[in-house]
């Protein structure tokens, strides 16, 4: 067991003060839980394996605070450890621009992926911990330990009441993830008071029928022996995830510990004096640090961390000698490349090949992507036959030991787990080494990880969701299962490609793109029902998010559409000219954001000032302003029955759009006709 001197109970004291010292500075934040947690902080920190000097290092152990709010803690333990966080960084603590915002995000020095929302650390760590199993298992060789790291994380007990922490360790339990070790601040409390106001189920219980290892300290506000102890015994369960329930007491030392009023409010002044009197630290100075305890960490961490990355880049110089093929490719995976002329794989399509749904031409891009991406790793929430994710000859991602497949195995199978899946697909991507998580699921049902979704875009993951039954095409499953509004919603999200692709060229645009992405999640909208491949769809205009698919001299309207229903707007196009000589531009427009960021005369090269602009989607119609003058789509929920009979029914046909085509050309005539991509600022 590891020892502990007066030196650590000074480095707790000093990462309590400072922590108390960053939220009275900013007179925001949360004491309480540092307070309580430092102990199990500083038992972590002391073994954790990583060089703040080379935070990207692949080899190091992660660390997830899943409980965000306690950021403090973290940014203190970070600055003791010599990441790039300074005193005045500490003092600037939920300021403007600060690299010390209100919760951990993945842009600041040393943290792994941002965890505010309860519920979402324990399942990113749960994804990191997956991506470390893969990893090892595709590199590892004898005598050759490229990947054998540990994921942890601190979790509280809002973090065990979401339901996300429960898909997700679900998962891990039957995945028999031994890398995983976890501990669970018990301190009672949540922001309401008690947790026995709603929250009295025996946890452990729970976590052992998931098939985790469960351990308990009760003594956690000071007992550094049994904290470390537990941790090291966790380390053994190579089979299990570890959970370590310890006790500790919200705001330890606060005249107000042991309650909700110590949870979200800075403490008052006579508070941190007090605190500071107790731990033998001057109650008139703030942010201070004993020379002492930064050479502590410097000696039993960093110096230590630093060795060990030494060690491993010499093992890896020699890994690539003695593997030359693999080591090339890790090699390129580590500096964040893609393999030379992979995108030559990604099918194209003529307009003489055969109609086909644009779920099973993503199963063709999959097919051929995952033979020249290693880093191409993906599954479906329960939906692979529908999902069409899963590629032939596939290795499931599984312990070896059940004979379902093995960690090597490149397809996991998620479960009923939608937003547990997307967290997971966020850590496999914040794990590094390029990987490029994808997850299949209805379009209709990503809304039920929306959480995960969010996070994706703040924290800058490009993992990349699989969306098929993109609208009411799907047919007979009804309004539950029809994704009227959910587009739109993605759409709405910052840093977001929302990809409806019209064909298979498209398609594969799409997943270039996804692929290609460095910080940016793709939602890749994908249809159930057959259609056409286009005439004149083409890859490299869809790589623009927006082109003329269908053109004419001098056009009396725009039609503008995504997915299934450019090749309808076509078909009306045709009919407005064949039977009225009214001629309709067609614009394919598969990508708002990429298309958002061509310039400005191209967009207005393909919708220009002087045309009239209607919309066609059959999805809510509520985030076609700022592209369409008029917008033809379904601002109510479907109805159940065979997909053309309901196209039918709300008149979205070749006739219907004509119809509406004339009606905008007629409303507009003679009106000066700016086009909506203007902007005044």
């Amino acid at each position: 067991m590891a020892q502990f001197s007066d030196i650590d109970k000074l480095a707790v004291s000093t990462l309590r003060l400072l922590s108390v010292d960053q939220v009275e500075s900013a007179q925001s934040g949360h004491p309480g839980a540092p307070l309580g947690l430092a102990p199990v902080a500083h038992v972590i920190f002391k073994q954790l394996r990583c060089n703040p000097n080379n935070e990207h290092w692949i080899n190091r152990d992660r660390f997830v605070l899943s409980n965000g709010h306690s950021c403090a803690l973290l940014y203190s333990m970070l600055h003791l450890l010599g990441y790039d966080y300074s005193i005045e960084d500490l003092r600037q603590f939920r300021q403007v621009n600060s690299r010390t915002p209100g919760h951990p995000e993945f842009h600041s020095a040393g943290v792994e992926i941002t965890s505010g929302p309860l519920g979402q650390g324990i399942s990113n760590a749960v994804g990191m911990a997956i991506a470390q199993a893969n990893f090892a298992a595709t590199y590892n060789e004898e005598g050759f330990p490229i990947s054998d790291s540990y994921t942890f994380a601190i979790v509280g007990d809002g973090c065990l009441q979401e339901g996300v922490a429960s898909e997700t360790s679900s998962l891990a339990g039957h995945l028999q993830l031994g890398n995983l070790i976890t501990f669970y601040d018990s301190n009672s409390i949540s922001i309401d008071g008690k947790t026995s106001y709603s929250f009295d189920e025996d946890v452990l219980k729970r976590y052992e029928a998931y098939g985790w290892e469960v351990m308990e300290v009760d003594k956690g506000d000071d007992d550094m022996g049994s904290i470390s102890s537990a941790l090291e015994k966790a380390k053994l369960s190579k089979d299990k995830p570890t959970i370590i329930k310890v006790t500790t007491t919200i705001g330890f030392g606060s005249l107000q510990q042991g309650t909700a009023g110590v949870h979200g409010s800075a403490l008052k002044a006579d508070d941190v004096k007090q605190l500071k009197n107790r731990w033998g630290f001057d109650p008139n100075k703030s942010f201070v640090v004993p020379q002492e305890v930064y050479d502590y960490y410097k000696k039993t961490v960093v110096e230590p961390g630093q060795k060990l990355n030494e060690q491993w880049d010499r093992m890896f110089e020699e890994y690539k000698t003695k593997f030359p093929e693999k080591g090339k490719e890790l090699q390129r995976r580590l500096n964040g490349e893609l393999p030379e002329g992979w995108e030559k794989h990604l099918p194209r399509f003529t307009s003489d090949d055969d109609a086909l749904a644009t779920r099973k031409t993503s199963q063709q891009v999959l097919t051929n992507m995952v033979q020249v991406l290693p880093e191409l790793i993906g599954g479906s929430a329960d939906l692979t036959p529908s999902n069409l994710t899963r590629w032939e000859g596939a290795v499931d991602f599984q312990p070896p030991i059940t004979q379902l497949g093995n960690y090597a195995g490149r397809y996991i199978r998620y479960g009923v787990r939608e937003h547990g899946m997307g967290a997971i697909m966020n850590g496999i991507s914040a794990f590094g080494a390029n990987y490029k998580p994808y997850g299949g699921t209805f379009l209709n049902f990503v809304s039920y990880a929306a959480g995960a979704v969010r996070l994706a875009a703040l924290s800058g993951n490009p993992v990349i969701w699989v969306a098929t039954h993109d609208s009411i095409g799907l047919g007979e499953d009804g309004p539950t299962h029809q994704p009227i509004e959910t587009l739109a919603h993605l759409r709405a999200i910052p840093n977001m490609h929302v990809w409806r692709p019209a064909d298979g060229n498209e398609t594969s645009a799409a997943y270039y793109s996804a692929i290609k992405s460095g910080r940016t999640p793709s939602v890749v909208a994908l249809s159930r029902q057959n259609l056409p491949q286009l005439e004149h769809s083409s890859f490299e205009k869809a790589l623009k998010g927006g082109y003329v698919i269908h053109d004419v001299e001098n056009p009396d309207i725009i039609l503008v559409s995504t997915g299934s229903e450019v090749s309808i707007s076509i078909d009306a196009a045709k009919k407005l000219y064949d039977t009225k000589r009214i001629k309709a531009r067609v614009v394919s427009l598969p990508d708002f954001y990429t298309f958002d960021r061509q310039s400005e005369e191209y967009r207005f090269s393909v919708l220009p000032d002087g045309v009239p602009i209607m919309s066609f989607e059959v999805l809510a119609t509520s985030s076609w302003g700022k592209y369409a003058h008029q917008s033809f789509g379904l601002d109510e929920f479907g109805r159940s029955g065979k997909g053309p009979e309901i196209y039918k029914l709300f008149d979205f046909t070749a006739d219907g759009v004509a119809s509406r085509a004339e009606k905008t050309i007629n409303y507009y005539k003679g009106k000066q006709l700016l086009s909506p991509m203007g902007r005044a600022f």
